[in-house]
């Protein structure tokens, strides 16, 4: 269901999927961590992503359940069609790896886990040179 939020771009759904003391623990470029509380600012960063990727699709190539927790290994592609991280609209077909761990607490999405291949997309947007 986490998919139609942000592939169908429905952040009202997020209300019933995810707890309203969400943690977010989102591993950015840098390796450092970037804690968001709330369920508002996940509904941020995935508005964020979609206006970045307007025609967003998401491949889930493993998921692994264990209790409480779920580790979702996805492939993400999209055309670069808006503004993201700064970075002006290229136009360019991007794709990135990435590997969540999450952690459900009363049927609700309570803290995430995230690292997402940035070094590789920055690659594809010309920012940083291939090697």
């Amino acid at each position: 269901m986490l998919c139609e939020v942000i592939v169908g771009g429905n952040l009202a759904l997020m209300d019933e999927l995810v707890a309203p003391d969400f943690v977010n623990h989102n591993v950015v470029g840098t390796a450092e961590a970037s804690h968001a509380v709330r369920v508002e600012n996940f509904q941020q960063e995935i508005g964020a992503l979609r206006s970045g990727l307007s025609d967003i699709a998401i491949d889930e190539i493993h998921l692994l359940a264990d209790g409480d927790y779920i580790i979702a290994h996805t492939r993400s592609q999209g055309t670069h069609t808006g503004e993201s991280g700064g970075i002006p609209a290229t136009g360019k077909k991007i794709e990135a790896a990435s590997i969540s761990i999450v952690r459900f607490a009363n049927g609700k999405l309570a803290e995430r886990w995230n690292l997402v291949d940035r070094y590789g997309v920055l690659q594809q947007l010309g920012v940083i040179p291939r090697q």
